[in-house]
């Protein structure tokens, strides 16, 4: 009992005070045509292609078409690294934009572009892949002398969703573990999942014990960034920079022992790269903790905020332009 108190105690220290009042900031200004795409992007994604499951290859090699064809038509170079799993084969998918050679820092934003089978996942995970799309299409735009000194590398990955969660087929345990025998350098690893969706009813926001015990917000109206301690640092250079943004209120959370103890904080991709020791953090609109729609036939475009996903953009497009 003694030693649990303590665990608790810990993670309590790690996850901070819950957020009060409003951040200093500015209401950023949101583009339209950001709007516009996303929703061109969910469309394509869930309606055109639809389930995007392992079940139907043919609507993976689709999503995997479309995803290449954005990059192509932005000017920015795409490969498409396969794999195997059973007897077909599947692909994460590359980008890079750099703006120089030798850059101070280097980030992966990565999200999974398959759908859980039965459901076209909008927010899982159509929401995740239309957000890392149009940073790309902003940070492609910049041009010298504006040009930061980073390079973000886009990954969007093939498995995520059950039978294969868990399992070495995963698209992102596959590309973490050969991030790490080639000795990739990646200095934060960023993890969309499920980015599209609040609430605004007191009360439809909810939170894992422990944290259902503490001061966190009622409404789902907040973006998360959830990492684990070795990647504190990141969790807490993203979140400061967000508040920059006070149109997208932001919530942190560190966990201690890569959230062994709180195993729904590990359900994506960003625990691939704490598992092969790399800075990690999950941006999220926190799933089932919010969304009443999560791995349901009802998840669809009409059920997501556009809005909301536009802010992410503008803040994670802060956030690399501004990365020291």
């Amino acid at each position: 009992m003694r030693l649990l108190l303590r665990v608790f105690l810990f993670f309590f220290l790690l996850a901070g005070a819950p957020p009060s009042g409003i951040a200093a900031g500015v209401n950023m200004v949101v583009d339209p045509k950001t709007i516009n795409n996303i929703k061109t992007h969910l469309s394509v994604l869930t309606e055109d292609i639809g389930e995007r499951s392992v079940t139907i290859p043919r609507n993976l090699i689709k999503t995997q078409m479309y995803i290449e064809s954005f990059y192509r038509k932005i000017g920015v170079s795409v490969d498409s690294e396969t794999y195997p799993y059973r007897n077909r084969s599947v692909a994460n998918i590359v980008a890079e934009i750099a703006f120089n050679e030798n850059p101070k820092k280097r980030y992966l934003l990565g999200a999974h572009y398959d759908s859980v089978s039965g459901t076209v996942g909008a927010d899982d995970n159509a929401s995740a892949i239309a957000v890392q799309l149009e940073v790309a299409r902003r940070l492609s735009r910049i041009k010298e002398p504006d040009a930061p000194d980073v390079a973000v590398q886009f990954v969007s990955f093939a498995l995520e969703e059950p039978p294969v969660y868990g399992t070495r087929f995963m698209g992102s345990r596959v590309y973490a573990r050969k991030a790490k025998k080639r000795l990739q350098r990646i200095d934060g690893m960023i993890c969309l999942e499920m980015v599209g969706y609040t609430c605004h009813e007191a009360g439809c926001q909810a939170y894992p014990f422990p944290l259902s015990l503490m001061n966190y917000p009622k409404e789902g109206n907040f973006i998360g960034v959830v990492g684990n301690f070795s990647s504190r640092r990141l969790t807490r250079k993203i979140w400061e920079s967000f508040q920059k943004n006070r149109s997208l209120p932001v919530i942190k959370l560190t966990v201690p022992f890569s959230s062994w103890l709180l195993p729904s904080v590990r359900l994506s991709d960003h625990a691939s790269f704490w598992d092969q020791g790399y800075r990690a953090v999950m941006i999220t609109d926190t799933a089932f903790y919010r969304n009443p729609h999560y791995h349901l036939q009802s998840d669809r475009l009409d059920t997501l905020d556009l809005t909301f996903m536009a802010e992410l953009v503008d803040s994670l497009t802060d956030f690399f332009t501004s990365s020291q």
